[in-house]
């Protein structure tokens, strides 16, 4: 991957103090107990850049901005950025000059969140360096970029419940065609009264029984209008069957109706 043109800040931090440190006397790592912590050799700011894949770790005047030293980091963590044993604010910095000397200083942070921030900074930076090496790679190998493979395995099955699906169905189709309990129903009206007939003339129009509307007669409108109602016998009317003649008169072959003896001739 090619470097970019442009340098970005990762990190500023206002407050940063430099100090001497003695050679490390054994391989367990520097301690910071070891430096005169109260007499800094260097007071000043420190910003974190990034230029391509490369950081790099800048002590500045706090005024003019004047570069004090340069730490150039290739990786994190590595040899040029160490931590302490003994504490979390205080790093050991590989720092290099223009000729390519080096050497190594010891930097501390008065405030704990300034060193986390720090440390943060550099790991982020390098955590996206990571990133674009792995897309660089895939996109001129695109066969070794791993594939999501979905197909059914060896002995893996698939459970589906069918019973439960047939029985939702159906409750759904009862409900649809279910009627409301009150639509499409018609009230029967109610039966005529049984052996009763009113002894009262009826007027031309009202409803009669249903037996009595078709042995009737035909007769033309204009002699209805004038006809009374014909009478019953009242010594007979108690044992006399009302509705015998009209049977008989239903089964008549001719489809007129035999006058009976209880109905006035015309």
């Amino acid at each position: 991957m090619e470097d970019s043109e442009y340098e970005s800040v990762l990190c500023v931090k206002p407050e940063v103090h430099v100090y001497r440190i003695p050679p490390r006397a054994t391989n367990r790592g520097y301690r910071a107990a070891d430096w005169q912590l109260d007499q800094p050799s260097w007071s000043g700011r420190l910003r974190i850049t990034a230029k391509g894949q490369m950081a790099y770790i800048k002590l500045e005047d706090k005024t003019s901005g004047e570069l004090f030293a340069q730490a150039p980091v290739e990786q994190f963590p590595s040899i040029a950025v160490e931590s302490v044993t003994d504490s979390s604010r205080y790093f050991v910095v590989r720092i290099e000059d223009g000729s390519g000397r080096r050497a190594f200083i010891g930097v501390g942070f008065a405030d704990r969140g300034d060193a986390f921030d720090f440390n943060v900074a550099l790991q982020g930076h390098f955590r996206w360096v990571k990133q674009q090496c792995e897309f660089a790679r895939q996109a001129q190998n695109p066969a070794s970029a791993p594939k999501l493979d979905l197909s059914f395995k060896e002995g893996q099955t698939i459970k589906l419940n069918i019973a439960n699906m047939k029985k939702k169905e159906g409750s759904a189709g009862n409900a649809k065609s279910r009627p409301s309990s009150g639509a499409g129903m018609s009230l029967l009206p109610p039966p005529p009264p049984g052996g009763k007939v009113s002894a009262q003339p009826h007027p031309i129009g009202e409803h009669l029984p249903v037996g009595v509307a078709q042995a009737q007669p035909a007769v033309a409108p204009s002699a209805e209008a004038t006809l009374p109602w014909p009478q019953l016998n009242p010594t007979t009317a108690a044992t006399a069957d009302v509705w015998g003649d009209f049977a008989k008169a239903s089964g008549s072959t001719s489809g007129q109706m035999q006058p009976s003896s209880n109905w006035v001739q015309f």
